[in-house]
């Protein structure tokens, strides 16, 4: 086994740092056994080891004018007295075969 020499450094926010070492912590996994299974990932897959996507935009309400947020409100409100719903169940399904 080749000896273990070289340094990898990177500037990161504090709070994600503390929060995935956090989570590591939990888990057993030493940082640097991290980063490690993670390089490997990416020789392996030849790539970035996951799926990169930009998420969709999605309107928050400060950024909507009183008439848009409204709008949505309205039409919330209508579904819900027509009883125009479908379980959770229902809509995982339908977004799993969107895959």
């Amino acid at each position: 086994m080749a000896a273990k020499t070289a340094n990898v450094t990177a500037r990161i926010q504090p709070e994600i740092k503390e929060s995935a070492e956090a989570i590591l912590e939990k888990l057993g996994i030493p940082v640097s056994v991290f980063i490690d299974m993670t390089y490997r990932q990416v020789i392996a897959k030849n790539g970035i080891p996951f799926e990169l996507k930009a998420p969709r935009s999605i309107a928050s309400r400060d950024v909507m004018t009183d008439s848009q947020f409204n709008a949505i409100m309205e039409n919330g409100l209508m579904q819900a007295k027509a009883d125009d719903s479908r379980t959770a169940k229902e809509v995982f399904a339908e977004l799993r075969k969107r895959g």
